[in-house]
């Protein structure tokens, strides 16, 4: 569903991504790993539309996306977190995912300001769909409490739900697990197995190499901004370019 081409990325004389490809693969956890400043996060950012690949292509769902705007992949059917939790922390928990339905709510703002009767019947179907994705987190019961009054691990699940309020086929989860707890860590572990039955894929990166050697069913490794490795989590474990990337040494 997602497919990425020789995609490099530069900032003047610095290479950030340098002649990436990947796949990813409908119904599947793919995995993103490297070590700090290996250009995992930018590489997101291409995918996402916040940058504009210097070169290489980017195709999502059969359509060229590279050089579009963030919103125009969005309403294509991605979404995705963010590294550092990017809430409205003094709106409502219910609000925050309602933000995440804005690219495809239709009523705009003279229906909003007149409060017109397919206004008030989309606002009411919007708190049905914000309420059902925060029972899908166990978040329901705080739907009127504010964001910022919630633990750092429901900040991130709330987070995740507002990234599925934009109903995508993909979405992208940068470093899920920061921050987090064992426990919050397990949650997270069931959580992403209930979000591909719900049809949504996922790409990930992700520090917590216990939760994605567990997780994901396919593993790409940037080091240097370049792809290192490739394959499933039993290939990477044993792979001695890998082992030396992380560990350092020959072996």
């Amino acid at each position: 569903m997602l497919q990425v081409d020789h995609l490099t990325l530069k900032f003047g004389g610095l290479i950030a991504n340098n002649d990436v490809s990947m796949r990813v693969q409908e119904g599947k956890i793919t995995g993103l790993i490297g070590p700090n400043g290996a250009g995992k996060t930018t590489f997101f950012n291409s995918i996402s539309g916040v940058y504009k690949p210097t070169s290489g292509t980017i195709t999502f769902l059969g359509k060229r996306i590279d050089g579009l705007q963030p919103y125009q992949i969005n309403q294509m059917g991605m979404s995705r977190t963010y590294q550092v939790i990017n809430l409205f922390k003094k709106m409502s928990v219910v609000e925050n995912v309602m933000v995440g339905m804005h690219p495809h709510m239709k009523q705009g703002y003279f229906a909003s300001a007149f409060k017109t009767v397919a206004e008030r019947r989309e606002e009411r179907e919007c708190y049905e769909r914000a309420y059902e994705l925060l029972d899908f987190v166990g978040l329901k019961g705080r739907a009127f409490e504010q964001a910022g009054s919630l633990s750092y691990g429901q900040q991130r699940h709330l987070e995740i739900v507002r990234g599925l309020a934009s109903n995508p086929k993909l979405i992208l989860l940068d470093e899920p697990a920061a921050g987090m707890n064992s426990k919050e860590k397990e949650e997270l572990n069931e959580l992403l197995y209930r979000i591909i039955d719900r049809g949504v894929s996922i790409l990930i990166i992700e520090h917590d190499m216990k939760l994605m050697m567990g997780v994901a069913d396919y593993l790409y490794v940037l080091n240097y901004g370049k792809l290192l490795a490739e394959g499933t989590t039993s290939e990477i474990q044993t792979n001695p370019e890998v082992i030396k990337a992380y560990l350092g040494g020959d072996e």
